[in-house]
């Protein structure tokens, strides 16, 4: 690997280079090494173009210098494809870079089609060993139950790394590549995923703060979510289809798809599970499809964690995984959740380390940023 790091810097006075825009930054890393199109305004990335991945790099891109990407302070109303490897994202701190983008899933393009839930992305990362500090990420198109689901973040590829990030949005916040194999109904994936070979990622996420209401994360990597904080969020009038008579659910933290046969799905370990929701309104995750997995470790559930936990959709219990360890607070319930959950023991529990659960990678190790 090439040890040279470029610097890249935007709305950073004094430092060159120094660019307007994060999409301009990103147009001139190794220009001419492959392709990077501007997006205008309103466009779709990959609406209308064949989809090409970071695995088709030619060889000699392997060695490409690490880049760092200075954000400064300010609100930046773009929409993202990152496709170069080994790049880092460095915003100002959270509350003063932010990366907003506003579309949904109901919106209808010009072909009468809608756009579908993996077109909305605010940010996409389509490569591999990207890293982001100090910043947020926003969809802002509205609740779910109004314009449908809208990604604040689509993470495709290995070794994706969040530290001090936040993730903000409704209903499917966070995707977490790759898409199932099969999709449940025709035209389910449309988007720049669907015929794309299936990569499992491992993505880490550290003191991180993710907000929305239903399947806010949700996909079918490997993730480790390390004190980070989960915000369930009322999503103003909905009520939900799927809420069961006398009772109403207003949204699902999690909704994993993990692929059949692997050890490990989402983690998360020493998490806080916050909400302005009513008491018993919220479940801890479903299974997006038949092999979810799904893990908490000695995390804080509030009050507005239901007490069974957990919900099946439908699905076969002797398929998903769903367990939890050592959870504390007025939402744990360790002897009344869902008879197909588990509890752990303390043994079982210790097997969920970073590094058994990311299969040895190790992130943000030697990093000074």
């Amino acid at each position: 690997m090439n040890e040279t790091v470029i610097h890249i810097y935007v709305n950073t006075p004094g430092q060159l280079p120094n660019y307007d825009t994060i999409g301009e930054a990103l147009t001139s890393i190794d220009a001419g090494l492959y392709e990077h199109t501007p997006l205008a305004e309103g466009q779709s990335p990959l609406d209308d173009k064949p989809f090409s991945t970071a695995q088709s790099f030619p060889a000699e891109y392997s060695d490409l210098p690490p880049v760092i990407i200075h954000i400064g302070e300010g609100i930046y109303r773009e929409k993202l494809v990152i496709t170069r490897p080994n790049i880092t994202f460095l915003g100002a701190g959270c509350e003063k870079t932010t990366i907003v983008y506003g579309q949904g899933a109901k919106e209808v393009l010009p072909d009468g089609t809608n756009r579908g839930t993996f077109r909305t992305a605010a940010v996409r990362i389509d490569t591999h060993d990207f890293t982001a500090k100090h910043l947020t990420f926003q969809n802002d198109a509205g609740y779910g139950h109004t314009v449908g689901q809208a990604l604040a973040l689509y993470v495709d590829g290995d070794r994706i790394a969040f530290e001090d990030c936040v993730m903000l949005g409704s209903q499917d916040t966070l995707f977490t590549a790759p898409l199932p194999i099969k999709e449940a109904k025709p035209g389910g994936f449309k988007g720049p995923g669907e015929a794309k070979p299936r990569v499992l990622g491992r993505h880490y996420f550290k003191e991180c703060l993710l907000r929305g209401d239903v399947d806010f994360i949700f996909g079918g990597a490997i993730a480790y979510f390390e004190d980070c904080v989960l915000f369930s969020q009322k999503p103003g009038n909905r009520v939900p289809p799927e809420s069961p008579d006398g009772e109403i659910f207003y949204g699902y933290v999690t909704a994993a798809s993990t692929p059949q046969g692997q050890p490990f799905g989402y983690v998360f370990q020493d998490c806080h599970l916050i909400s302005d929701c009513p008491p018993a309104s919220v479940l801890l995750g479903r299974p997006w499809r038949e092999w979810g997995k799904t893990v908490f470790l000695h995390c804080k559930l509030g009050e507005h964690i239901h007490p069974k936990g957990w919900d099946d959709w439908g699905k076969d219990h002797d398929h998903f995984f769903y367990a939890e360890y050592d959870s504390y607070g007025p939402g744990a319930n360790p002897e009344g959740r869902a008879s197909f959950s588990h509890q752990l023991t303390a043994e079982e529990a210790a097997e969920y380390t970073p590094e058994n659960v990311l299969q040895g990678w190790k992130p943000l190790q030697d990093d000074e940023l």
